[in-house]
């Protein structure tokens, strides 16, 4: 594995998990793996578990990691073909991504979606650019449309509580008082369609997602339908696709209730945090035995780990 882009660019999910579990156990086994090399991990957007998980998880490997706030430290940089940099942007990608490039053997980007133009954010300009350019293997650690270190984390987490059938996964759409991403709900798709389990979005009507990404998925409007049975709630606000980075609606009768919970199968709630608690959920749902949320947080130091691991094998 080059890169770590998408959750496609793992081999074998099941494998990988496994293996991630295997880790877990002993995280420390492969230190010797990174000794003398160094990740830098660049963020244009704020973080606390992606920053700290990621930055144990090399560790684990005994990898050196420098981390910059490439928003607030950095010079903003541009990314066209052919610009005239006379406005605000003081360096190039191109440059930029070659000079990290000499500093480190791993890069990791975090870069959100603008929502204010489809096309742009659809493009990943910034991890696409630094794929391009730079000279080391690039890790996601969340980008415009996509989020598969978190989307790693939550298949071992679903593993690790795995039922003795055949697994009912729900991502509900909850309100939120301002627009968000579609990175989370998209790689949380994706990961799903790996997976032997009976699979459904639900949110209302106009929060429709990427259609090349939702694919053949099972898509109900009626949260309380969906929720029947269920043995994973899995819960994420985004905005408006079609209507793009727009909030059209802020039905609080899809926040998650301790109500709508007793309509499943003893369903275990899961979310990537941060969250709104009253707003996307109810304080007796997240303080619940039910709730996974401290466990999937965890899990993501194991996701970076394992995928920080397959890349280091290569290096060498």
């Amino acid at each position: 594995m080059k890169h770590y882009s998408n959750i496609s660019d793992l081999t074998n999910l099941q494998t990988t998990v496994q293996e991630a579990i295997a880790l877990k156990k002993n995280p420390l086994k492969y230190k010797a793996l990174g000794d003398g090399k160094t990740i830098c991990l660049l963020f244009f957007n704020n973080s606390l578990r992606t920053r700290l998980s990621t930055q144990k998880a090399a560790q684990n490997l005994g990898l050196n990691a420098i981390v910059m706030n490439f928003g607030s430290e950095g010079w903003q940089l541009e990314y066209g073909d052919g610009t005239i940099m006379n406005q605000n942007k003081s360096e190039h990608v191109k440059e930029a991504a070659k000079v990290v490039s000499q500093y480190c053997d791993i890069v990791a980007i975090r870069a959100f979606a603008s929502l204010d133009d489809k096309e742009k954010d659809e493009a990943e300009l910034v991890i696409n650019s630094f794929i391009k350019y730079a000279s080391v293997p690039v890790v996601n650690m969340e980008s415009s449309v996509g989020h598969p270190l978190q989307a790693l984390a939550d298949a071992i987490t679903l593993e690790e509580h795995k039922v003795d059938h055949k697994p009912k996964v729900v991502l509900s759409w909850a309100p939120h008082p301002k627009a968000l991403p579609h990175a989370v709900a998209n790689s949380f798709i994706e990961m799903m369609q790996l997976q032997d389990a009976d699979f459904v979005i639900t949110h209302p009507e106009g929060y429709d997602l990427n259609p090349t990404i939702i694919k053949n998925s099972t898509v109900e409007y009626d949260q309380d339908k969906a929720f029947k049975n269920a043995d994973f709630i899995y819960v994420k606000n985004w905005s408006s696709y079609n209507q793009y980075g727009q909030v059209v609606s802020k039905d609080e009768n899809w926040q998650i209730t301790g109500d709508k919970m007793k309509l499943t199968n003893n369903g275990k709630f899961m979310h990537c945090l941060p969250v709104r608690r009253n707003i996307i959920i109810s304080d007796e749902v997240i303080d619940s035995e039910n709730s996974l949320v401290i466990e999937q947080a965890n899990n993501r130091t194991y996701s970076a780990q394992i995928v920080l691991k397959k890349i280091l094998e290569k290096l060498d």
